[in-house]
């Protein structure tokens, strides 16, 4: 806003005086007027001509071009005529009534060099000594200023609250540029500059009146001393006003382009941020070289402070909105990897693994994928994916070359990821797929690099930062589910391998009987079980077979399943039946070291002699029993849990009405436990692990004092009777397994535990 120019002596009009009167009232109006901001003018007759007015009425009707006297009004200001102020000093001068008016609105000047004001007047008539009208005062105040501060804060009221509902920043700095353009008395071209994140170039933020070129050469200009007006306000943090800047040193690299657009002057703010960073510069051009006043730089300084406020609210929102893209890319990648995950592991093979790779990859990673693994020292591509088939089938074609040259080598050899915005070196049909970059990741074990995964875009595809690292960490995924199927697969067919050398390779043929087996392993494969069998020939027609099963799975039941076989082969043609046979490999369990396991071994042994008349002679393990309580018939003994030597048998009691008392009773190596059931529940087998307690010397674990007897023997006879014993009696009972045979052979063998 531009105030009244500085005042002059401006030269006072004597008119004849037409009265004493009036005369001496005219000479206190100038006395009273003639330093007053006030404006004040005398005008005589009918034509309205100007006798006088004091400095401030010239002043504000256009200077010294316009300080003139004895003339008529209209004819000093001719644009009166058209806005009606003349038809009201007509009237005033005719009705003799005095006329008021209140910010009435004037345009001062003609063409180029007219104004716009406003002022607070009254046309008031100037009477003689007789009562008659021989002229009109006019006393005012111009309000311009006052009106201009008004519509300022209006403007000012409106861009807060476009700011306040979040008007885009370019709608607000653009009705801002034009309030200020339109408010200001003078010609003003207003220009706003906004800083990069860095502070070290301005952009165009807006400038509704300057020419797009202008515009153009001046965006991404950068902050510095000498860099024109805004450029060296944005580098001092400071207001720098150019008044000419034909003559300013600071536009010498500008002054051409300024000269193209017609400006003279340049006055430009900083805009700074609550804590002092840069976020751009508010400008406002002059077509004649001028000096700001006052108003001007409070202007300035105001509007470039509500820019601040609408800059640093866009750039919170920006960051909401960019925080909000952040976190929804997160979350997609999130998702991208979780689903990718759980298809790479749902199958154990690392084909197929590196197959569903690449088919996550394409389209989302890259438009083209492949995939290359060490095999017997060579690489093979194992997986191509693309946009269509006659690209897949190109890749698929191709054969990584082994030089320097090719990527595939060179991340193989190094174990890093390659990129690059060109097509990959070598022969390769790269140009028929049309390659524009490639992004080679490596695939590790354990640091090691058995393969690679090659992304190739075309058509633009541009490889940034974001998706190297959601590349990498797939690939890094697909590496370890990859590793995982590998070691499955191994340990799966070592786990099968080593179970298939427990089992027998073929079934031997029985004469007169049909053998056969099944046999699945229970879990996924990758464990040895501990159930197995046998059936192997002896001395003569027999034959002898056993179905064990070794507590736990695993290294340690392998090994006991191989040591209960190979001692029941290497033993069974040695000792007479198969009680002496199972005796022999109890006494095994009991003597393997404590480091190849102590648990129990389920076994089933029996030895068949086919007959001239068909059916089998079955042998079985017997032990005897203890003698039967007195008041017993003998052949019905009670089972008692006897602890004497194989093969001793106590002597039987004498018959009396008292009970008898207990035997002494020694260890025995085989552990029989009769068990009392309903007839209707089947066989149960317990099994214990044995208590054990450590030496603080050795360092050595032993069984505890109150198990050794528990665990004197390794295999178990489990007899469940047949009916509820009832009190003061029980009768043992014998739990036996019949095999039949399509010829009638049949053995029957006792349950060994």
């Amino acid at each position: 806003m531009t105030g009244v120019p500085d005042q002059q002596a401006y030269p006072s009009a004597q008119a004849s005086p037409v009265g004493t009167d009036a005369s001496g009232t005219d000479r206190d109006l100038r006395a009273l007027f003639g330093r007053s901001m006030a404006v004040f003018a005398s005008m005589a007759g009918p034509a309205h001509m100007l006798e006088t007015a004091n400095p401030a009425f010239f002043a504000a009707i256009g200077g010294l071009a316009r300080t003139r006297t004895d003339v008529p009004l209209g004819q000093l200001m001719p644009e009166l005529a058209e806005q009606g102020f003349i038809t009201l000093l007509d009237r005033v001068y005719r009705t003799a009534e005095t006329y008021t008016g209140r910010d009435a609105r004037v345009v001062l000047g003609e063409g180029a060099k007219a104004r716009e004001a406003f002022f607070d007047f009254t046309y008031e008539p100037r009477l003689d000594v007789a009562g008659n009208v021989i002229g009109v005062r006019m006393i005012g105040v111009e309000t311009t200023q006052v009106k201009h501060a008004q519509r300022l804060t209006a403007e000012h009221r409106a861009l807060l609250e476009q700011i306040a509902r979040q008007a885009p920043l370019s709608e607000v700095l653009e009705g801002m540029a034009r309030a200020i353009e339109d408010l200001m008395p003078e010609e003003m071209l207003v220009s706003v500059l906004l800083a990069d994140a860095d502070g070290r170039h301005l952009r165009h933020g807006a400038a509704p009146s300057l020419p797009d070129f202008y515009n153009q050469a001046i965006d991404g200009i950068a902050t510095g001393e000498g860099v024109g007006s805004c450029g060296t306000a944005a580098h001092r943090r400071r207001p720098v006003l150019v008044t000419d800047i034909a003559t300013d040193p600071l536009w010498d690299d500008y002054r051409g382009l300024a000269e193209r657009v017609g400006l003279a002057a340049c006055w430009s703010t900083p805009i700074l941020a609550g804590d002092g960073s840069l976020l751009g510069t508010f400008a406002m051009y002059h077509r004649v070289p001028r000096s700001p006043q006052e108003a001007d730089l409070a202007v300035a300084q105001l509007f470039a402070d509500t820019a601040a406020l609408a800059i640093e609210r866009h750039q919170v929102e920006q960051a909401y909105w960019a925080a909000e893209v952040r976190e929804k890319a997160a979350r997609d990648d999130l998702a991208f990897l979780l689903n990718a995950s759980t298809t790479l592991s749902a199958e154990l093979d690392a084909v197929h693994t590196l197959r569903r790779l690449a088919d996550a990859c394409t389209p989302r990673l890259a438009p083209l994928c492949a995939i290359d693994v060490i095999e017997a020292g060579r690489v093979h591509r194992v997986a191509t994916t693309a946009l269509s088939q006659t690209q897949q089938d190109l890749l698929a074609a191709h054969t990584p070359a082994h030089d320097a040259d090719d990527p595939i080598s060179r991340v193989l050899a190094s174990g890093m990821t390659e990129v690059a915005r060109r097509a990959p070196t070598g022969s390769a049909p790269w140009q028929d797929l049309g390659v524009t970059g490639y992004l080679c990741v490596p695939l590790l074990d354990r640091g090691n690099t058995f393969g690679t995964v090659t992304l190739l875009s075309t058509d633009g595809h541009v490889f940034d930062g974001h998706t190297i690292a959601l590349a990498e960490e797939l690939v890094a995924r697909a590496a370890l589910a990859a590793r995982n199927a590998r070691q499955y697969t191994h340990r799966a067919a070592l786990a099968r391998d080593l179970q298939a050398g427990l089992l027998l390779p073929d079934l031997p043929h029985v004469p007169g009987a049909e053998v056969a087996t099944y046999y699945h392993p229970a879990g996924e494969g990758l464990d040895v079980g501990g159930d197995f069998y046998d059936v192997f020939p002896l001395e003569g027609d027999q034959w002898a077979f056993m179905l064990g099963d070794v507590c736990g799975r695993g290294a340690i039941a392998a090994t006991t399943t191989a040591l209960v076989r190979h001692t029941a082969r290497a033993v069974a043609p040695l000792v007479p039946g198969p009680e002496a046979v199972v005796q022999a490999v109890n006494q095994a369990l009991i003597n393997r070291p404590a480091g190849h396991g102590t648990g129990f071994v389920t076994l089933i042994y029996g030895q068949l002699t086919p007959t001239p008349n068909g059916p089998g002679h079955r042998t079985r393990p017997r032990r005897p029993h203890s003698p039967p309580p007195p008041g017993h018939p003998p052949h019905r003994p009670h089972h008692r849990h006897a602890r004497n030597p194989p093969g001793h048998r106590s002597p039987d009691p004498p018959r009396t009405s008292q009970p008898a008392p207990a035997p002494e009773r020694e260890p025995d190596a085989l552990h029989r436990r009769h068990h009392r059931s309903t007839p209707t529940r089947r066989r149960t087998l317990r099994r214990r692990t044995p208590r054990r307690s450590f030496d603080e010397h050795t360092g050595q674990t032993h069984p505890a004092a109150t198990d050794q007897r528990r665990h004197a023997s390794r295999i178990r006879f489990h007899r469940r009777p047949r009916h509820r014993r009832r009190p003061g009696h029980t009768r043992p009972h014998r739990q036996r397994t019949r095999l039949s045979t399509p010829d009638g052979l049949t053995a029957r063998t006792r349950l060994v535990t």
